[in-house]
């Protein structure tokens, strides 16, 4: 019997090329992260220097960025900060139903259903062009004017309303945007299996479509959380209404830089978090060979 050749069991190692073309390529990874250090840290001491070296420093010092004051009202800032929070995630949900509904209706094409389809464009047409603010103060003060029975005038409520009627209309633009970035050959494929117009939509077009406008629905939630600021003139007790009460005594904003601070504490994490899922879906897309 012919005896088989010994296999060579010994592990790779990368050739001597290869280890050069390594050593290059680490070599120019240091030297970019040191000149992008050393410029970064050229521009920002540049304006560090300017802001501290102009006439009126110390008085903006004093009146915006006075940090024993700040310590001070942190503890009333940071109360109104949660009804901040509690607003956005209960809007959100709110938010995400009423557009779910929006988009559904504005991308079908059932006969019966055109008047509500008109009805939703309508909708959307109104509070995506309507300022914000407006809606907030035709909501929080013509509601109580008109004295109906049974109908809250509590402001937190009426403010988290008014932001919900807006941002549904921003929100159902971007699911509708979803729900018609799925090819019609899915529909297609999905009827032949004998599936429904309905199942269609929930089994094969939604999942894809929520997956593709998950980024941009973090950012309006980004937003939102801003946004819910402006309920404040309402006469809600949120961080910048918390704010603003503490400053209007003593005529020093630290105040508001103390709750622009805790905004950017949330806000930048999801803006973030944000950026990784889009990388993440482009650098997938990429791998794949989609367009």
């Amino acid at each position: 019997m012919t005896e088989l050749p010994e296999r060579n069991n010994s592990a790779w190692s990368p050739s001597s090329r290869e280890l050069e073309r390594r050593g290059q390529r680490r070599a120019l990874n240091r030297r970019q992260v040191i000149i992008a250090a050393t410029s970064t840290t050229f521009v920002l001491g540049t304006l560090f220097l300017i802001l501290v070296n102009s006439p009126g420093w110390s008085v903006v010092k004093a009146t915006f960025f006075d940090i024993k004051y700040g310590k001070e009202v942190f503890p009333t800032v940071i109360r109104g900060m949660w009804v901040n929070i509690q607003l956005s995630f209960i809007g959100g949900i709110c938010i995400a139903v009423i557009a779910l509904g929006l988009a559904l209706l504005r991308t079908t094409k059932s006969p019966t259903l055109t008047p509500f389809r008109f009805l939703a464009t309508a909708y959307v047409d109104i509070f995506r062009g309507a300022p914000l603010l407006l809606i907030i103060l035709l909501v929080g003060f013509g509601v109580p004017a008109l004295r109906l029975q049974g109908v809250t005038s509590n402001v937190m409520f009426l403010g988290t309303v008014a932001v919900v009627l807006t941002y549904s209309a921003y929100v159902a633009e971007v699911i509708r945007s979803g729900i018609l970035s799925i090819h019609p050959s899915q529909r297609a494929a999905a009827r032949s299996l004998g599936l429904t117009s309905g199942q269609t939509m929930r089994y094969v077009v939604l999942p894809q479509a929520i997956r593709r406008v998950i980024p941009p629905l973090l950012n309006d939630f980004v937003s939102l959380l801003k946004d819910t600021g402006l309920v404040s003139i309402l006469g809600v007790t949120d961080a910048v209404r918390a704010a603003q009460i503490n400053a209007s005594r003593t005529f020093n904003y630290t105040p508001y830089v103390v709750a622009a601070i805790l905004f950017l504490l949330v806000t930048i994490p999801m803006t973030r978090y944000t950026d990784r899922v889009i990388r993440r879906r482009t650098d997938r897309q990429s791998a794949e060979g989609v367009i």
